[in-house]
């Protein structure tokens, strides 16, 4: 499988998917406009992914500035799929936040509370 590697622009995040390390990263700010769209090849290619059997354990990191409530639902539907995927590999995801960002630090408390399998760390950054 190849890597997924999308470029950040101004109101979307860099995205990078390497299936050799299982490592998924989104990092930056998110805010499309049309939030359905611009993650729906993420999430054919997470679906790919996943599909494949493995034991080999899958890292998310989330380290997401600022980003908008249809992103907030999107990532919703991230948590759903990694959280169904801990029922046959380990999944750790990884919410990165800044110290004084109090809004993302509560979603990713939020986020936290939707996630039963996988492990989810909140990681406050300096």
């Amino acid at each position: 499988m190849t890597p997924f590697i999308l470029d950040a622009t101004r109101s979307t995040p860099e995205i990078r998917f390497h299936p050799a390390t299982h490592h998924l990263e989104i990092v930056g700010e998110s805010y499309p406009e049309h939030a359905a769209k611009f993650y729906g090849p993420v999430f054919e290619w997470l679906d790919s992914y996943l599909a494949e059997p493995s034991e080999a354990p899958l890292l998310v990191t989330f380290n997401l500035l600022y980003f908008n409530s249809s992103t907030s639902k999107i990532l919703l539907n991230f948590l759903d799929r990694l959280d169904e995927a801990a029922a046959k590999r380990p999944v750790r995801i990884e919410w990165r936040f800044n110290r004084e960002n109090d809004v993302a630090e509560e979603c990713g408390e939020e986020f936290r509370e939707e996630v039963k399998r996988a492990v989810f760390v909140m990681i406050p950054l300096p």
